[in-house]
């Protein structure tokens, strides 16, 4: 479904993606892990056309490398950034209804659907989004994104500073999301999220993947993880 090869990223004169591979089969959950500051978000970015790629990065089968990163929404492509984009002057409903790419034609999910997911969201439908707290919020951007029926979503460190309890949740959304179907790339800290839901990882260095392999794998490779993911 997604396959990307030789890929380069720069920011100014910095050489971040310095000739990634990876590949994603349709209804496929991989993860995406390493140390802050490896060059796992600029991948992302750089897959969505956020940064500017060097590479060729082909989506269901079509270039879409050097594209806007609408356009490549609308493939069917969906993009949960790190840092839970929300309008936070418009209601919860009304942010998750803005997620939905075509109005004509219905998706697998629905407004319900995400209500149903989050009982938390049910009971601030109607509040402002920006009195959320950090991990309803990350729900609710991550539910925006479902809104847009998308076929692979790339979700940014959707843990990163929230409570155990919310970390759970939030664990238990994405597992949710792939047994309904939808591929993911998960770029992730906590390695036992990722372990726990995806059928492959792969791990960053210096902008370059070190490793690629099955949870089992990761886990029997106590090399790979103190040199790539242990402080």
């Amino acid at each position: 479904m997604l396959v990307v090869r030789d890929l380069h990223a720069y920011y100014g004169k910095s050489h971040i993606l310095q000739g990634v591979d990876l590949s994603i089969s349709a209804g496929e959950v991989v993860s995406l892990l390493g140390r802050n500051g490896v060059g796992r978000s600029t991948t992302v970015k750089a897959i969505m056309g956020e940064v500017p790629p060097q590479g060729t990065i082909r989506f269901k089968g079509q270039e879409i490398a050097g594209l806007p990163s609408h356009k490549i929404a609308r493939l069917g492509l969906g993009y949960v950034p790190e840092h839970r984009d929300i309008f936070p002057g418009l209601t919860v409903r009304q942010n998750l209804l803005l997620g939905i790419k075509n109005t004509r034609r219905p998706g697998k999910w629905r407004l319900q659907d995400m209500l149903d997911m989050f009982p938390n969201l049910a009971a601030r439908a109607d509040t402002p989004a920006g009195v959320l707290s950090g991990g309803e919020k990350q729900m609710l951007t991550t539910c925006r994104t479902l809104m847009g029926d998308p076929e692979l979503i790339m979700i940014d460190e959707p843990t990163e500073g929230l409570a155990p309890l919310i970390v759970q949740q939030v664990g238990d959304l994405i597992a949710h999301i792939a047994k309904a179907g939808v591929a993911i790339l998960l770029v992730e800290q906590k390695l036992s999220i990722a372990l726990r839901i995806s059928h492959r990882v792969y791990i960053m260095g210096h902008g370059r993947i070190v490793f690629e392999g099955t949870p089992d794998e990761l886990r029997a490779n106590e090399a790979v993880r103190k040199e790539w993911l242990e402080v």
